[in-house]
């Protein structure tokens, strides 16, 4: 039935609701509600307690995800499994760039979490990165030398040519809001990179879906989705990145995530991974979301 009053964040078309889903910790119900023309389904009645989601629990792998520990990942960074989605991202950043690393590149971390990838990407490039969040692991990741902002006026002092948002969209509840933050964000000709989970492979069972953890995960994309909103935003040249290297590490990552594997071991490393993730990749549809870049300046007159 269609969703009171409700239409899409995105296109603005009538939106319907497809179902509900009790929460892992409160068990309250929350609705999800999908758009008729582009897909996007988000969560009709959000939490917005965001401290009490986002508390030091969450970030040690005790609150409504239990399957990250944020906490681990910063005091253990070459042990962690979450390595393997740094190494991936860099090798797709490195593809889609296509120029050097170098200290003349500023790359944002949007959504940086314990600043994970920003410590991963300047261990192995010189070029000049920094995070953005706002959550209780900032303070830690800051403790061990990692450049975090909580300070978005701080970032709107440079233009980035690179920017990140790696898990990030779906926590959002407004995202145009948050593209055209980022958007104005990049310099001309600048690469927007993110992942995000894929709800078209899950079209038909959004609400069984194990990435749809409602307190958490408020707004579910198809690449239909990311497209409009994207073009929406003021971003230029959108493309897919599905056919670049790097994807096979990032999926390994989630498929170890999701098994409950924190630590790298001897055992996952005898799975031969680049066999097994296009499979994964070819059933879930991980990597065919649309990445975009801003427009160049356009030539001056002579």
């Amino acid at each position: 039935m269609p969703a009171n009053q409700l239409v899409c964040k995105i296109c603005q078309a009538p939106v319907e609701r497809i179902g509900a889903k009790r929460g892992k910790e409160n068990k309250s119900e929350y609705f999800l509600c999908r758009c008729t023309k582009c897909f996007f389904s988000f969560v009709e009645n959000p939490r917005t307690d965001y401290a009490n989601i986002y508390s030091e629990a969450y970030y040690r792998g005790a609150g409504i995800d239990p399957l990250v520990d944020y906490v681990y990942e910063l005091e253990n960074p070459h042990n962690t499994v979450r390595a393997y989605e740094w190494q991936g991202v860099l090798t797709l950043i490195q593809a889609l760039f296509a120029k050097p690393l170098n200290k003349n590149v500023h790359w944002l971390d949007y959504g940086c979490g314990n600043g994970g990838l920003v410590r991963y990407v300047r261990s192995k490039t010189d070029c000049e990165m920094i995070g953005y969040d706002e959550g209780w692991i900032v303070e830690k990741a800051i403790e061990h030398g990692i450049p975090i902002t909580r300070d978005k006026t701080q970032l709107e002092k440079s233009k980035y040519q690179i920017v990140t948002a790696i898990e990030v969209l779906e926590h959002v509840e407004n995202p145009l809001d948050v593209l055209k933050e980022i958007r104005e964000l990049l310099a001309p000709g600048g690469l927007f990179f993110y992942t995000t989970g894929n709800a078209e492979a899950h079209h038909h069972n959004l609400i069984s879906w194990s990435y749809f953890t409602p307190e958490i995960h408020i707004s579910l994309y198809e690449p239909r989705t990311m497209k409009i909103a994207l073009g929406k935003t003021g971003f230029q040249m959108i493309f897919s990145s599905q056919h670049y290297s790097g994807w096979s590490d990032i999926i390994r990552f989630k498929v170890l995530k999701n098994l409950k594997m924190r630590q790298i071991n001897w055992l996952e490393k005898i799975i031969p991974w680049k066999w097994i993730t296009p499979l994964i990749d070819r059933i879930m549809k991980i990597s065919t979301h649309p990445l975009a870049r801003v427009e160049e300046k356009p030539a001056l007159l002579s």
